[in-house]
């Protein structure tokens, strides 16, 4: 990555011009630092994103303002939605900084080159509302408790209309590990919402604690989550394995294998999903699924490889109050199912 000079975009390039365009509108008296890679992606660089642009901010708190250039269509039109431009965004990010910085931070650059490859390497794209483990800290060069993000709607950046269709700007924002964890068991737009009043534009500041260490903030998440439930439907876990047993009398009984990891989650948003009418997917790296479901009565079944299981709210109750986090073999009297935990580490 290295510093590229101010008319970084190519000759026909209409949709950098658009997002160039709406940012000099939110600073048009300052002009912004410009990187970008040796070799461009689609001249076959390993760096999926064409370029950033940082703008220094004093108010309402010093931090860097920086834009991607890559995730949408900035040249040719090329894919067959024409209503969206590319993967239809581009990211933000809102680092603090010492008032005398004069660059902005080569992590955070980096940083936002990582989330490229994910979503050119997989095809998935960020939304609104959503939350990201990143497996580590956010930059690993000074100690942070930001090991998490969230994805908002950048609060002075609206949607964008451009040749190519439409670019939304997607902040991407710091939380640490119990943050993401609130975030899990009911909505991240509430939750940032909550923390915009310490957080003024959702910057994100790598010496700050976890925002939950204040009693105001914990109420109101709390009571936020147990009013509105979770909006977290999906869940992946390494450890899922599920098989039946047939009986001489009665109807099968099954035996279902989980990481005590996954079953500290489950057992936190089963409350927060069936209760409300939703129900929660868990998911195993080699294609397993169970799909938990609410029910007027409690019910098994097997569905396109998946295990069924409805459960009335009582049950529900029931089973979040009877498994555990720790290895071990679980049952709720009358459903015909064993949990078998095995204990599951997170890896350094």
């Amino acid at each position: 990555m290295e510093g590229v000079d101010e008319n970084a975009s190519d000759a026909a390039s209409p949709g950098w011009d658009a997002i160039t365009g709406a940012l000099a509108g939110l600073y048009p008296d300052q002009e912004p630092r410009h990187f970008g890679p040796v070799i461009r992606y689609r001249l076959g660089g390993p760096d999926p994103l064409d370029g950033f642009s940082a703008w220094k901010r004093l108010e309402p708190v010093p931090h860097w303002h920086i834009v991607t250039y890559g995730f949408s269509e900035l040249y040719e039109k090329e894919s067959d939605d024409p209503e969206v431009s590319g993967f239809g965004f581009e990211l933000t990010f809102r680092p603090t900084c010492d008032p005398a910085e004069e660059e902005p931070p080569m992590w955070a650059l980096d940083f936002l080159q990582n989330l490229a490859r994910y979503v050119f390497d997989t095809g998935n794209v960020f939304k609104d509302g959503d939350w990201m483990p990143i497996n580590g800290p956010i930059t690993r060069d000074r100690e942070t408790a930001l090991r998490s993000i969230a994805f908002a709607e950048d609060p002075e950046l609206p949607a964008l209309s451009t040749p190519s269709g439409t670019v939304a700007f997607l902040q991407v924002v710091g939380l640490t590990e119990d943050e993401e964890g609130a975030a899990k068991l009911w909505k991240t737009a509430r939750l940032l919402d909550v923390f915009r009043a310490r957080l003024p534009l959702l910057v994100s500041d790598l010496d700050r604690d976890s925002l939950l260490t204040d009693p105001d903030v914990r109420r109101t998440v709390e009571e936020g989550s147990a009013r509105d439930g979770s909006s977290t439907g999906y869940l992946l876990t390494e450890l899922l394995s599920w098989k039946r047993r047939r009986r001489l009398l009665g109807g099968p009984v099954y035996e279902v294998m989980v990481g005590s990891q996954q079953v500290e989650e489950l057992t936190r948003l089963l409350p927060r999903r069936l209760p409300f009418g939703r129900s929660l997917r868990l998911a195993g790296d080699s294609g397993e699924q169970i799909l938990f479901e609410p029910g007027e009565q409690d019910e098994i079944a097997e569905a396109e490889g998946a295990l069924a299981v409805r459960l009335t709210p009582a049950t529900a109750t029931a089973l979040s109050a009877t498994l555990l986090a720790r290895a071990g073999d679980y049952a709720v009297p009358g459903l015909p199912v064993t949990w078998r935990v095995r204990q599951t580490t997170i890896g350094p």
